[in-house]
């Protein structure tokens, strides 16, 4: 560990570097320890890449960390928490929250970035939609910061439900690198359907160039996603707006996120 510069040593004495008590002490604000218990559970999948390059198949199934193993899920939706409380800042600083009262949160997982938003505005509802093993977490963070009044959760598959209508913001964060081009253009579509008209969307996600190859963190993300979900890849920036477009929407916008997040985001109106 202090040969890779995790700890630091004086004479028989061993402490965290600056770095490690930043991001590897449970409790800190930068604390990254719960998405790298999720990393360890994906790891063995790695280990099947030959299996996964011969067949094109996933050698995982998504269900065992969206709801079919419980101690899984957990570990996944908390994992998605502390990402989330990592990058939040910068996300929620890209959002345009004037006069955005009601958010719907499509695949939010945990909520966080639900509950960021109403931190940052004190107008703003929001709605976290999800499977109801996730939306179980979600309800005891939300409960935890004392938000079950603003923060509502949703229980359902966002596939195959309607969205509620009205809202003047949806957010897909991290969500859409799990679905086919059809599901994507399709769950753009029913967003466009929820917003009242001049509503923003908003998509945050790992992104890459028309070749699919570049950013090289991207482009493995997309081989981490192929292992355990059928649909996992990584779509291009041009595709993600094409997508938008032909959704109905208007003042498409796709830009990465400030470094060193490797994710782009992306905003758009209902006409």
């Amino acid at each position: 560990c202090v040969a890779m510069e995790l700890l630091q040593k004086e004479g028989s004495l061993y402490a965290n570097t600056l770095e490690s008590k930043a991001f590897l002490t449970p409790g800190s604000p930068g604390d990254l320890s719960g998405a790298i218990r999720y990393n360890r559970d994906v790891y063995t999948a790695w280990g099947k890449l030959k299996d996964f390059v011969k067949s094109g198949r996933p050698v995982e199934s998504p269900e065992s960390h969206l709801g079919r193993d419980p101690e899984r899920t957990r570990t996944f939706v908390m994992a998605m928490h502390y990402r989330a409380l990592g990058m939040g800042r910068a996300v929620i600083g890209e959002l345009d929250l004037s006069g955005s009262k009601t958010v719907l949160d499509v695949g939010g997982g945990p909520g966080t970035y639900s509950m960021l938003i109403a931190q940052a505005n004190p107008d703003a509802t929001c709605t976290v939609l999800d499977l109801p093993e996730v939306v179980a977490v979600a309800d005891e963070l939300i409960r935890q910061q004392a938000l079950q009044g603003r923060v509502k959760t949703l229980s359902g598959d966002y596939r195959h439900i309607s969205f509620p209508e009205g809202y003047d913001m949806v957010n897909f964060f991290g969500v859409l690198h799990q679905e086919s081009p059809q599901s994507i253009l399709l769950l753009l579509q029913k967003a466009y359907r929820a917003l009242r008209p001049g509503g923003a969307v908003n998509v945050m996600d790992m992104m890459t160039d028309s070749t699919h190859t570049k950013p090289k963190f991207s482009a493995l993300f997309g081989v981490n996603m192929a292992l355990t979900s059928e649909n996992g890849w990584v779509f291009s920036d041009l595709e993600l707006k094409e997508w938008l477009e032909e959704a109905g929407f208007a003042d498409c916008i796709v830009k990465p996120l400030p470094p060193p997040m490797p994710h782009s985001f992306a905003t758009a109106r209902r006409r």
